[in-house]
């Protein structure tokens, strides 16, 4: 009996004019959430590579052959057994280590199914097997070469000049706050969150997939290492405004701001309204 009445309770209030703007607002709410929720879990995959000596694995030859039998069992089918390229893969010949480290470091290769876009994911290898797949390709022909130590000090780089560079050059893609954006043809720029500033500075001289490629003609290696120091800046800096929704720009903000305040004076419109009945 006390259930029923309860029921015929909160039945009453789903014709009240405000019925609308609150199962409105709680369902915007619920998915702002759950997305916080994904993104707090996203950003804990920093993707960060583990502490191993690059310049002796590359230079190895140990190292050069346990990555050709990596490559034998892990990226021949599609690439080739010398990776020479097949219908399903390009040739690698030429591409260097910098190239095939960033692909695998973070998970975009091996390719786990055909698109327009090769996602990045939870890297299948470990980090020294990159390096000895990155060592394997790179004794096939010249390309370029993963970053040196001295190439990544970006500490001392000049934050300012790093900002106009990105916004120069790649926030047109990648979106002002770094966040990503979307291309043509079902492409996107990825969000640089996640990157490492050895996999900002392969992705610059390499330039997978739609990306151009910054050479150190286009960009000084203290030009690479300033926009790197303004890209670790972005993934930390502060939100004076509190919430951050997602730092997408005018258009997510505005429209979060269109909601919620024309929402309430509507709200306040219906209840003005009932009231003056």
């Amino acid at each position: 009996m006390s259930t029923n009445r309860k029921t015929l309770k909160l039945s009453r209030f789903r014709k009240h004019p405000a019925a609308i703007l609150v199962v409105l607002l709680v369902g915007l709410f619920t998915t702002g959430g759950l997305y916080s929720v994904g993104a707090n879990a996203a950003n804990k995959m920093t993707g960060r590579e583990a502490v191993v000596d690059i310049e002796s694995i590359m230079s190895d030859p140990a190292s050069i052959d346990q990555g050709n039998r990596l490559f034998a069992t892990g990226c021949a089918t599609c690439h080739g057994l010398k990776a020479q390229g097949t219908s399903d893969g390009p040739t690698l010949i030429g591409v260097g280590a910098a190239s095939v480290h960033f692909q695998v470091a973070t998970g975009r290769m091996p390719m786990g199914a055909p698109g327009a876009q090769v996602m990045r994911k939870k890297p299948i290898y470990s980090e020294e097997q990159s390096l000895q797949l990155a060592a394997y390709v790179a004794s096939l022909s010249p390309g370029p070469a993963i970053p040196t130590d001295e190439q990544l000090d970006w500490m001392d780089a000049e934050l300012a000049e790093g900002g106009e560079l990105f916004r120069s050059n790649c926030a047109q893609c990648h979106a002002f706050a770094g966040r990503g954006g979307a291309l043509t043809e079902g492409k996107y720029a990825p969000s640089l969150m996640l990157a490492t500033p050895i996999q900002i500075y392969e992705a610059m001289i390499t330039g997978p997939q739609a990306m151009p490629i910054f050479n150190d003609k286009t960009l000084t290696v203290e030009e690479k290492q300033a926009v790197i120091k303004y890209i670790e800046y972005l993934k930390d800096s502060p939100n004076p405004g509190g919430l951050e929704l997602g730092r997408y720009g005018p258009v997510t903000e505005g429209l979060f701001l269109f909601t919620i305040v024309i929402g309430a004076l509507i709200a306040a419109a219906i209840w003005i309204g009932v009231k003056a009945k």
